[in-house]
């Protein structure tokens, strides 16, 4: 495995990966919310927006990713974000293909965007997850890395 930055040629890869490996997340998502305001936060389906929110991410001259590759074949990827007010880089978004989960290479990309948050100066770094079910490997590889929770917490209500 093999880590490289970010080319527009490879968005397609990316954004077929992340809708793969964001199914299990999504759905969790869904049986831990109020069912309108899911349906409000998603009207067009969690496809359409998560699509929209990897394009957005990935060709923002505010972020700087970087893809996984194995044998040539996008098997992950990372965005980074700096805070250069809060000397703070934030992990914006990560995935990995549920093909090639658990093989190390969510903390390979998790480490690389650490180092490289290092190198430019940045005193925290910060990274956001879920705290359902689906999320939990997430929560896993960044608590292995030394992350600490902050614990808080989010209310929803749809209004009618």
């Amino acid at each position: 495995m093999r880590i490289e930055p970010y080319s527009y040629s490879k968005l397609d890869a990316i954004k077929s990966l992340s809708l793969r490996a964001w199914a299990p997340v999504f759905d969790s998502i869904e049986k831990s919310m109020d069912s309108d305001v899911y349906r409000s936060f998603y009207p067009d389906g969690w496809c359409v927006s998560q699509l929209n929110a990897v394009e957005s991410v990935c060709t923002s001259t505010d972020n700087h990713v970087w893809v996984a590759l194995e044998s040539d074949l996008i098997v992950g990827f990372v965005a980074v974000k700096l805070h250069l007010e809060d000397s703070m880089g934030e992990i914006y978004m990560i995935a990995v293909d549920p093909d090639y989960q658990r093989r190390g290479i969510g903390a390979a990309l998790t480490q690389l965007a650490l180092d490289w948050m290092k190198e430019k100066g940045m005193s925290i770094a910060m990274v956001e997850t879920g705290g359902d079910s689906g999320h939990a490997p997430a929560r896993c590889t960044y608590e292995k890395m030394g992350f600490g929770l902050l614990p808080i917490a989010r209310y929803f209500k749809k209004l009618n």
